[in-house]
């Protein structure tokens, strides 16, 4: 049994440094505690079943795969294409939001060559901002990293505020400020966002302890 612990522990251990996600990384995805985690890789407990399928999943391996010390060189090509899908994941993203920066370009030289004051010209980057947030926002929930959207949601809410604080500002000349502490109890909001997750995973690591007594 210590040595299965062990080499459950190197697989998980190996394949989730080589996807370079740290042990919080792999924690919010499993919606488990990064101390569960780091547990498994220390050869200390053994995820379940149903954690060992998603764990397997999550890095484009089978069950069997985390159980062998030894793999095929089938499973290290599956493990290989698993890499580059997620590269390929990333520069779409990237791209998809450089995108925005690119029609948001284009407006601007379209709004300075038509000699257009108001709007300014200048806006149109700001507008992107936001804009390249929800794109980024979209596809990081499909299949990117969960930590990731509180920044992406962060940057998104201060954006808004700053669109529409700029664009009042420039087509009215009214200096509205106070709409930034509009910011502050939704800044608050979403630094809370991760403590849902915090209530529901001590009682995973319960389990797992429990496991653990009883192996």
């Amino acid at each position: 049994m210590n040595d299965l612990r062990k080499v459950i522990a190197d697989n998980i251990c190996a394949l989730r440094t080589e996807a370079r996600m740290t042990q919080l990384d792999l924690a919010e995805v499993l919606n488990y505690t990064d101390k569960a985690v780091s547990k498994w890789e220390r050869g200390e407990a053994i995820p379940d079943v149903t954690v060992l399928k998603r764990i397997a999943d999550h890095f484009g391996v089978t069950v069997d795969y985390l159980l062998r010390r030894e793999h095929t060189a089938e499973e290290e090509n599956a493990r290989h294409a698993a890499r580059i899908t997620a590269r390929n994941r990333f520069f779409i993203t990237l791209i998809s939001a450089a995108s925005v920066w690119v029609f948001a370009t284009l407006a601007f030289f379209i709004l300075w060559a038509t000699e257009t004051i108001i709007p300014p010209p200048w806006l149109a980057y700001i507008y992107a901002i936001p804009v390249s947030s929800i794109v980024v926002l979209v596809l990081n929930s499909i299949w990117g990293k969960r930590w990731l959207n509180m920044v992406v949601i962060s940057v998104l809410l201060w954006s808004i505020i700053l669109s529409i604080y700029l664009t009042v500002l420039t087509v009215t000349g009214i200096n509205l400020w106070l709409i930034f502490i509009i910011g502050a109890p939704g800044q608050v909001i979403i630094l809370f966002i991760p403590g849902i997750n915090l209530i529901k995973s001590p009682k995973k690591e319960v389990k797992e302890i429990k496991k653990e007594d009883n192996v």
